[in-house]
């Protein structure tokens, strides 16, 4: 994903929606199987929200996979992608059109006469603007939407990250979506790790089949043209 930005948005998503879950568990009846202590999330980073439980093994979950690695959430990327294309192709062109400017400035601009470059130049500068500007709030729109996704799936998500923290006899379990040093976890044993588990029961749970083609998540919208070079003056 992603997705620096976007793991970012949602780092205390996870944190607010895990930490309510757990209290959901904790505050059931003595007679329940497993209830562990609620744990405050203040007091896990935001780059590593933590679940803590009444096991005594650590575990650790890379939740940003989790989340894509769901038939609901490879489903709905796949959706959200194709959705995206049309202002993709959009902007491709836009970009071309800019980079086909460019290049007349580059190669014909000392050729011009003073008002036909100034003109062209001026052309160039608007429609830079522009593209510029619409890149922007793709860019926004794009991760607005994905935001959405992870978040209500997420929301799903959460009671199941602790029923299988729960039944693992798990102490804590941490989120691995960011790589050391982002993430205090240095390295994990990946038999301590339980996004398959988690994300094969919320599958089960869902019971939304298997998309055709594993999803991804959108891929970057059309990048900024590089700034055009400085074309001779005309010659006089």
């Amino acid at each position: 994903m992603t997705s620096k930005l976007l793991r970012s948005l949602l780092a205390l998503t996870v944190i607010s929606m895990i930490s309510a879950a757990a209290q959901t568990s904790a505050a059931a009846p003595s007679g329940a199987a497993s209830s562990p202590a609620a744990s405050s999330p203040a007091a896990a980073a935001p780059s590593s929200p933590m679940v803590t439980g009444a096991g005594s093994k650590i575990g650790t979950i890379n939740i940003e996979q989790a989340v894509i690695g769901t038939n609901e959430g490879q489903r709905d990327f796949q959706a959200l992608q194709k959705k995206l294309e049309p202002k993709q192709n959009e902007l491709k062109s836009q970009n071309e059109e800019l980079e086909s400017l460019q290049k007349q400035l580059q190669t014909q601009g000392d050729k011009l006469n003073e008002e036909a470059r100034a003109t062209l130049v001026k052309q160039i500068e608007s429609k830079k603007k522009s593209f510029d500007r619409s890149v922007q709030d793709a860019q926004e729109d794009a991760q607005n939407q994905q935001k959405e996704i992870f978040q209500r799936i997420l929301q799903k998500m959460a009671p199941v990250i602790i029923k299988q923290a729960q039944e693992g006899s798990f102490a804590l379990i941490v989120d691995t979506s960011n790589p050391w040093p982002q993430s205090p976890v240095l390295w994990a044993n990946e038999g301590v790790d339980i996004t398959k588990v988690v994300v094969d029961a919320y599958n089960t749970q869902s019971g939304v089949a298997a998309p055709t083609s594993a999803a991804t998540t959108p891929k970057p919208l059309a990048p900024k043209p590089a700034a055009p070079k400085a074309a001779a003056p005309p010659s006089k």
